[in-house]
């Protein structure tokens, strides 16, 4: 891992408190509205009996959702256990802890350790990881079925922003930086593992590309 993004770094914006957060928000309100899409995309398609597999899916929201649509079980990679504790708590509450297998694992450096699914998701995760072929490469490599990716837009406003969040990271030694990779790319990524892109749809911040095998 590149050593703009450390351990530290990713314990430090997605804290046990941000995690706590995003369980209480999805509580009150449900999927917030990327989630939303992804579950709603990938319920037009069905799920019944389907396998999951979300990498950095943080307290565990878009699974609960799909299990109860009748997807059949879910795994969750992250990459730092500081979802954990509030997952379990999400678990405990649904009934659902006995469908869901959480493991704490850099999933690229994790390899053939982790199983392919019938669908496999990355929500907002390649815009934190430095190494985008290699992420891409080994999501696609285990979706038997459908790849949902989310990442930013690559247009002028987001290009800002995401820079002034950076400089602020480096200002004060988060560890941590955001990365915005060009779309093409990310596209050319999946149809080189072998995988059809069937939709790509920019939302007003983030795009939702869909491929499937």
């Amino acid at each position: 891992m590149s050593d703009c993004c450390t351990p530290r770094g990713y314990r430090h914006i997605f804290s046990e408190r941000s995690a706590h957060a995003a369980a209480a928000r999805y509580r009150k309100k449900g999927l917030d509205s990327t989630s939303r899409r992804i579950v709603e995309l990938l319920l037009a398609q069905g799920v019944e009996g389907k396998t999951v597999l979300e990498v950095g899916g943080g307290v565990g929201a878009i699974q609960l959702e799909l299990l109860r649509a009748g997807a059949s079980r879910a795994v969750s990679i992250e990459l730092t256990p500081t979802y954990e504790l509030a997952a379990a708590e999400l678990l405990a509450e649904t009934g659902l802890a006995d469908r869901v297998e959480r493991r704490v694992v850099d999933f690229v450096e994790a390899g053939t350790e982790v199983d392919a699914a019938d669908i496999v998701i990355l929500n907002r995760v390649v815009c934190c990881y430095p190494d985008m072929p290699r992420l891409v490469g080994n999501a696609a490599d285990r979706a038997r079925g459908t790849l949902i990716l989310t990442f930013p837009r690559r247009v002028g406003w987001t290009r800002l922003a995401l820079a002034t969040a950076n400089v602020g990271f480096r200002l004060t030694r988060r560890e941590f930086h955001v990365f915005l990779h060009p779309p093409s790319r990310i596209r050319e990524e999946a149809e080189a593992h072998g995988l059809n892109v069937s939709s790509d749809r920019p939302g007003l911040f983030w795009e939702v590309l869909t491929a499937s095998a």
